[in-house]
Formats: C-alpha cells, structure tokens, sequence
C-alpha cells in the first residue's frame, strides 16, 4: 500500500530544522505563509499536548496558480503542509503527498503537476537530514 505521506528523522532539533526548511523551500520557490505551534495553542486553551509538533503552510504562487487555473476545487488542497514534531526525542519533518491529495479528483495534468510539486517538497525535507 503506498504511504500517503512522505516523512523522515533528522538528527538536528525542531527549531535548527524548520531555519534549514524554510531556506530550502526559498530556493524552490516557495514560502512559508503560515507557521503553526499546535502544542503552544492547544496548551493555550488548556489541553495537556506536550508534544513539539509545528505546522508550516508553504506555497509556491505560480504552482498555485497553475494548479487553480486547471481546477478550482484543487484549492480545497492548498497550500502544501509540512509538520516538523517530535516524536520519542527524534524530531520528523514530514508531509502528506501532493500526489495522494490530488489522486482524489482524478484528473491527470493536475496529477503531472502534483508529482512534480511532491518531487521538488522531498528535496527541500531531505535537505534537513
């Protein structure tokens, strides 16, 4: 069965690692629109969540472009997430696939898109090992 998402163990910490992602995903050509501490909202509202675990919403404007220009309904699935947590004191940077996301409107230039999006995201992630 194929994973639907791609994730790794890097050796550096979650705060190293998300300055090492952020300059990788700039020379894709993509930014980070949005970073999120799940833990610091999630203790801020009063649940016991020590886990690190940070979401970053990344978007590259012209493959977003692309992307809705081909099918609208294909923002239901932007921007990209990237989540860097830790887990068992390994901090994992990881991803659902583009691919697998979009396998789910059957349409296959947005599926060509997806996989050339997905290919260039796993270089930015294998970049923090």
């Amino acid at each position: 069965m194929k994973m639907f998402h791609y994730t790794i163990e890097v050796e550096k910490g979650m705060n190293e690692t998300i300055k090492m992602l952020e300059e990788s995903l700039k020379k894709e050509g993509f930014g980070v629109l949005w970073q999120f501490s799940i833990t610091e909202k999630l203790q801020e509202k009063g649940f016991n969540f020590p886990t690190p675990f940070v979401i970053l919403e990344v978007c590259n404007p012209q493959e977003a472009a692309r992307v809705l220009s081909e099918n609208l309904l294909a923002g239901y699935l932007l921007p990209c997430k990237i989540v860097v947590y830790k887990e068992n004191e390994t901090t994992k940077v990881g991803m659902p696939k583009p691919t697998m996301l979009i396998s789910m409107m059957n349409h296959e230039e947005l599926k060509n898109l997806a996989e050339d999006i997905e290919k260039r995201l796993i270089r930015c992630i294998d970049e923090c090992k």
